[in-house]
């Protein structure tokens, strides 16, 4: 039986993590193609600090009272913080994260300081700075899910992002600043609702590393078969599947539709919520179109790493959630909380009634 991932994952940051990859060199690639961001002041960085403070406490009570789920444990708190700040702590995250299999190719390649093994480092470490460091450039908001315990219920949000957003479309700092809360307060509600999500999300991850092959005749049958699929006539999707092994492909699914249901569930909530408590939410909803509608370069490196199909992935998230609520009521929705097998399967999201007749009957 595999070992549990929430046992598992090396709040210390791990001895194999750190010699798989340049860690140093992805902080420094990441900062320096994250950039700082609009020039703020010190009094507006105080202002912001000070009201999200207190829209975190605020939203807190308004996602509760529409959904029908409190928090327990930690208080809400925000943490307000550059893009440098988001970078590093996304960095020990994933170094938690990948933890198991970095141990699984130390135990396998025995390290050697050799200048080869130096050059691989390094650039595993500039590639990995360089993907967070346009996604610290994007994120607004998050609720980081391999903080350690201690820090339960810090969210995070980037300023300069959210100042970025509001200088470019005009908006309210006030009205945005709390529409945003209430969407990242919305995802921690979600894990306090379910105690049993952060453990389940884990063991996804986890499974999806103990499936990666080490093996270099495996890794080539695997091209070979994305390949094959890219022909005319190839059955599988495009992007990321054609590079997976069937087994993969099956967690992957299953994690999109967790995924889809998660961010899904978070906007249905803060646009529900944000009718009765902000000024113009079209103005909003119209702005953050707007900012995803990017072109150029930026356009191909979204869709390389995915963020197109995630836009899409959430906006079905939302529709799903919005025809349950609308069809059994916010209380028949809360079930998909209740445990692991209540959570939508692949194919359920397009289609909530085949979730509804499966889960509530």
């Amino acid at each position: 039986m595999p070992p549990d991932p929430a046992v598992e994952l090396d709040w210390s940051l791990g001895s194999h993590a750190a010699r798989l990859a340049d860690w140093d060199a992805a902080v420094r690639t990441g900062r320096s193609i994250s950039g700082s961001g609009p020039k703020v002041s010190h009094g507006e960085r105080a202002a912001m600090r000070d009201q999200l403070t207190r829209q975190v406490e605020r939203a807190e009570s308004l996602v509760a009272e529409c959904t029908g789920i409190t928090v327990g444990g930690f208080r809400s708190r925000a943490w307000v913080m550059g893009r440098g700040d988001w970078t590093r702590q996304n960095l020990k995250g994933l170094q938690r994260a990948i933890e198991p299999l970095a141990r699984r190719i130390s135990e396998r390649r025995p390290t050697t300081q050799t200048e080869k093994h130096t050059i691989a480092r390094k650039a595993l470490g500039v590639q990995i700075g360089a993907l967070l460091g346009y996604v610290s450039r994007r994120v607004l908001g998050q609720v980081d899910m391999f903080l350690p315990p201690d820090d339960d219920g810090l969210i995070y949000f980037i300023g300069p992002n959210l100042i970025d957003v509001e200088r470019a479309f005009s908006l309210s700092p006030e009205d945005f600043r709390l529409w945003v809360a209430i969407h990242e307060v919305t995802h921690r509600v979600q894990f306090s609702g379910a105690p049993w999500l952060r453990a389940e999300l884990m063991r996804m991850v986890d499974a999806y590393l103990q499936s990666v092959s080490l093996d270099t005749k495996d890794l080539m049958e695997q091209l070979g078969r994305a390949v094959e699929e890219l022909r005319p006539g190839g059955g599988a999707p495009g992007g990321i599947l054609r590079l997976l092994t069937p087994e993969q492909r099956e967690l992957f699914h299953r994690t999109q539709a967790m995924m889809s249901l998660l961010e899904g569930h978070a906007s249905y909530v803060m646009n529900v919520v944000a009718k009765d408590v902000v000024e113009d939410l079209p103005r909003l909803q119209g702005a953050l179109t707007r900012r995803r509608a990017v072109g150029g370069w930026e356009k191909g490196v979204q869709r390389a790493i995915g963020f197109d199909q995630k836009v899409a992935q959430y906006d079905a998230g939302e529709r799903f959630v919005g025809q349950v609520v609308e069809r059994i009521g916010m209380q028949g929705f809360n079930l998909v909380w209740a445990e692991p097998g209540n959570m939508p399967r692949p194919g359920e999201i397009e289609e909530p009634d085949r979730w509804v007749a499966r889960v509530v009957g």
